[in-house]
């Protein structure tokens, strides 16, 4: 299998996730600014869950690009990583109804260490099929953006129960890291 067919397949399955991450944000039931206020929390949730997914769309776009076949174990890691991203949408809405509780923002935190693991797993997948001699292995070499955010997502995780605040803060400074694509998997000028 080529990987545009596995990339096009995760595209669907993420635009998905973004559109029922939506659909739990709920209008106010009164037309005023304070309504629309007490959703502002709900909002500021949607808002960190839409840019977790875009960050993982444009990071997978650009690892995918980069392999050359599709293996069954890259299928299998590829799905794990789109499975905890499909649970977004849960954590999201449990969080924007809870904001600053410690069990939604743990699990919240947790989804996101999770993933991360998940992508973790998928580029070592694809290293492996690609073989340890290859640009891409070159390319991750010693990985410390990966050892970092999971690092500061388990941190994360633990901060939720002493200062949720200080949890979303760490979870945002991993976002931060992985805006911009991983050079190391960009793809290389012809």
């Amino acid at each position: 299998m080529e990987s545009s067919r596995l990339e096009a397949f995760s595209d669907g399955v993420m635009a998905i996730i973004i559109t029922i991450t939506v659909l739990g944000v709920r209008v106010p039931e009164e037309p005023t600014l304070a309504a629309l206020l007490g959703v502002a929390p709900v909002l500021a949730i949607y808002a960190w869950s839409f840019q977790t997914v875009g960050t993982y769309w444009n990071n997978h776009h650009h690892l995918l690009r980069r392999a050359k076949h599709v293996s069954p174990a890259i299928m299998w890691a590829n799905l794990h990583l789109l499975f905890w991203l499909s649970l977004i949408p849960f954590a999201t809405e449990w969080l924007g109804r809870h904001i600053a509780a410690p069990w939604p923002t743990a699990a919240y935190a947790a989804l996101l260490f999770f993933a991360a693991v998940a992508y973790n797993i998928l580029q070592q997948a694809i290293i492996a099929a690609e073989g340890e001699d290859s640009d891409i292995a070159r390319d991750i070499g010693r990985d410390w953006k990966d050892k970092i955010s999971l690092a500061l997502y388990a941190c994360a995780v633990g901060a939720a129960f002493v200062l949720p605040w200080v949890s979303y803060a760490l979870a945002v400074l991993v976002q931060a890291i992985w805006f911009l694509p991983d050079p190391r998997v960009r793809p290389r000028a012809a």
